[in-house]
């Protein structure tokens, strides 16, 4: 199958206001909070642009965490498809507080058929 409307170049962004609950004091780390939201913006530009039973799941990311953000600042994500290679796609991913950037680093998703990819996940319960 071709995914020609997945094109070097392509861009998505997203934010969320940093609540107590986002604080390395809350959950442990607050590193898993700004990789979540790197993986979430590069999923969505991947689904936008996906045939309809199609979906992609991440298999790498390595960022690095570069400042601390305090309660009550956005953080915003910014995703760039980088490259496709069949049905690998790597997305450039950086994320940015009010004041600076405080994460950057590479994420890397696999095109896969939704409806096939949930039926092997789900094959291990009787496996």
């Amino acid at each position: 199958m071709d995914f020609e409307n997945l094109q070097v170049g392509l861009k998505n962004s997203g934010e969320m206001p940093v609540t107590e609950k986002d604080t390395a004091i809350f959950v442990g780390s607050a590193t898993p909070k700004m990789v979540a939201l790197m993986e979430k913006v590069s999923a969505e530009l991947a689904e936008k642009n996906l045939p309809e039973d199609f979906t992609s799941v991440g298999i790498s990311l390595n960022v690095e965490h570069i400042a601390p953000t305090p309660i009550g600042m956005k953080i915003r994500v910014e995703s760039e498809l980088v490259e496709v290679s069949g049905r690998k796609l790597t997305f450039e991913v950086a994320a940015f507080d009010e004041a600076e950037k405080i994460g950057k680093g590479r994420h890397e998703r696999f095109i896969v058929n939704g409806k096939k990819f949930q039926t092997k996940a789900d094959g291990k319960f009787s496996g």
